[in-house]
C-alpha cells in the first residue's frame, strides 16, 4: 500500500491522488492545505498543519503526519490533559509508555494496549446494569404497564425489570471499542495488534459500540480507579478524528484515521500543569474562563487559564498558551493585543503569553498610556517560552518558574487591595 509521509508545518509534498481523495483531504481540514498540483497532472499538494498522526483518504493512500516533537515528549505532553495530577506527580518520560516506537499511531496502540493488559490484569471489572427485557419466569420487578400493554390478559411472557450484575459496563465497552477502533487503523504493528486481539477476547462479554452513538459515560470511582488510565486513553483514540462515534446529524469526516491536534496538546499541557504547580503557592486556576469584552456581552472572551485566590473570588493572573514559535523578534502583535484585552476585561496589571519556542525564557512588555499602580509599573504583557525537546524534568521546572512569576502577581494584588 503506498504511503505518503508529511511533517508537521513542513514543506509541501506532491502526491500521486485520485480527485476523489485529493477532495476528500481537502474538505476535512485535518491538513493546512492540499490543491492540485499545477505542475503535475493527477497529482496533489499535501501541506500538513498542527495535526499528526495518520490517515486515510477513501481510495487514497495512507498519509502518515511526523510530529517536530518527539514522540516520547509528545505523549508526556499528553499525559497531563489525560490525568493531570499524576503527570505532576511523575515526571518521567514513561508516564505514558510508548514502547520504542517513534511515529504517533504505532505509539499510541502499543500504550493503549499495554494499559489495558495493566487494568484487566486482575479480571475483567463487572457492575450492576439495569435490564428489562421479556421473560419466561419473573425476576426483578415486574413492569406493570408494559405487561399491560404488550401482553393484556395473557401469561407468560413478563415483562420484567432487574440489576444484572455483568461484565457489560461503560467501561468495558470503551475499552472494548479502543481495541477495535486501533485494529482498523492503518500502520499499527503486527505483535501490537496480535495484543491488541487478544484484549478484545478478554472483552468479548462488553457490547459493542454503535457507530453514530455518544460514547457511554463513565464515573471515576474506587471499583475502576485501576482502569483509569486506560480509559483515559481509550477516550482519546476513539474521539481522535474518527467519524465513528459523533453524534446523529454531525458532519463526519471524509477520511479515517487518528489524530492529535498539537495546538490543543499543548494548551493541555500548559493550563493543566500550570494549575498543578499554583496549587504549591496555595493559588486555583480556571481553565477556559468566560467573559466579556463589552458592557452589552455581545464580545465574548474565553482565556486559557485564569489565576485565582485559594477561595476562587478573586483574579490575579490570567494566561493564554500559543502553540507557535516566538518570532525572531519576539512580536506576535495579534497575541498581545489579545493578552492586554484578557487583563484589561478582568482589571489585572499583567497578562501571560506562553509560547512552545523561543529565543528567551522570559521578556515583558510595558504598555504606554496605562495607569500606574504602587509599583510604579504600568500594564505589562509578559512572554514565555517553554522548549519542548527539553527533557520532562525540564519542562516541569520551566512551569514551575512561571507559576512563581504569576504567584508573585497574586501577592502583589493583595498587597494593593
Amino acid at each position: 500500500m503506498l504511503e505518503v509521509t508529511l511533517r508537521e508545518y513542513g514543506p509541501a509534498v506532491s502526491v500521486p491522488l485520485g480527485t476523489e481523495a485529493g477532495r476528500a483531504l481537502a474538505v476535512s481540514g485535518v491538513l493546512q492545505s492540499a490543491t492540485p498540483d499545477p505542475d503535475r497532472g493527477g497529482h496533489w499538494l499535501l501541506r500538513a498543519g498542527s495535526r499528526v498522526g495518520a490517515l486515510r483518504p477513501p481510495g487514497g493512500p495512507v498519509v502518515r503526519i511526523m510530529p517536530k516533537t518527539p514522540v516520547s515528549r509528545l505523549f508526556f505532553l499528553l499525559g497531563f490533559s489525560l490525568d493531570p495530577a499524576r503527570a505532576w506527580r511523575d515526571s518521567r518520560e514513561g508516564t505514558v509508555d510508548t514502547g520504542a516506537y517513534d511515529d504517533v499511531v504505532p505509539a499510541l496502540a502499543h500504550a493503549v494496549e499495554r494499559q489495558m493488559d495493566a487494568a484487566l490484569r486482575q479480571g475483567v471489572l463487572q457492575g450492576y446494569r439495569e435490564v428489562e427485557e421479556s421473560a419466561l419466569v419473573v425476576r426483578g420487578r415486574l413492569r406493570e404497564a408494559e405487561q399491560i400493554r404488550r401482553h393484556f390478559g395473557r401469561t407468560p411472557p413478563a415483562e420484567i425489570a432487574y440489576d444484572a450484575y455483568t461484565a457489560d459496563t461503560a467501561e468495558n465497552r470503551l475499552l472494548r471499542a479502543a481495541a477495535e477502533r486501533l485494529l482498523r487503523l492503518p500502520g499499527v504493528p503486527g505483535p501490537v495488534r496480535r495484543r491488541l486481539a487478544h484484549q478484545r477476547v478478554r472483552l468479548a462479554d462488553a457490547a459493542p459500540l454503535i457507530r453514530g452513538q455518544e460514547l457511554p459515560r463513565w464515573q471515576p470511582s474506587r471499583m475502576n480507579f485501576r482502569y483509569q488510565p486506560a480509559l483515559r486513553l481509550a477516550e482519546a483514540v476513539l474521539r481522535g478524528n474518527s467519524p465513528e462515534h459523533q453524534p446523529p446529524g454531525s458532519n463526519p469526516l471524509a477520511v479515517d484515521g487518528f489524530l492529535l491536534d498539537m495546538n490543543q496538546v499543548f494548551e493541555d499541557f500548559v493550563t493543566m500543569a500550570l494549575r498543578e504547580a499554583l496549587r504549591e503557592h496555595g493559588l486555583t486556576a480556571r481553565l477556559q474562563d468566560p467573559h466579556q469584552l463589552d458592557t452589552a456581552g455581545l464580545i465574548r472572551i474565553r482565556p486559557d487559564l485564569v489565576v485565582r485566590t485559594g477561595d476562587g473570588r478573586t483574579p490575579v493572573a490570567v494566561v493564554d498558551a500559543k502553540y507557535k514559535v516566538e518570532r525572531a523578534d519576539g512580536l506576535h502583535n495579534a497575541d498581545l493585543y489579545q493578552a492586554l484585552a484578557y487583563a484589561t476585561v478582568l482589571g489585572l496589571r499583567e497578562a501571560h503569553l506562553v509560547y512552545a519556542a523561543g529565543r528567551r525564557p522570559e521578556r515583558f512588555h510595558e504598555v504606554k498610556g496605562t495607569t500606574a499602580g504602587p509599583d510604579g509599573r504600568g500594564t505589562r504583557l509578559y512572554q514565555h517560552s517553554l522548549d519542548l525537546s527539553r527533557e520532562p524534568e525540564q519542562l516541569r521546572s520551566a512551569v514551575r518558574h512561571i507559576a512563581g512569576r504569576l504567584a508573585l502577581a497574586g501577592n502583589r494584588s493583595n498587597s494593593t487591595s
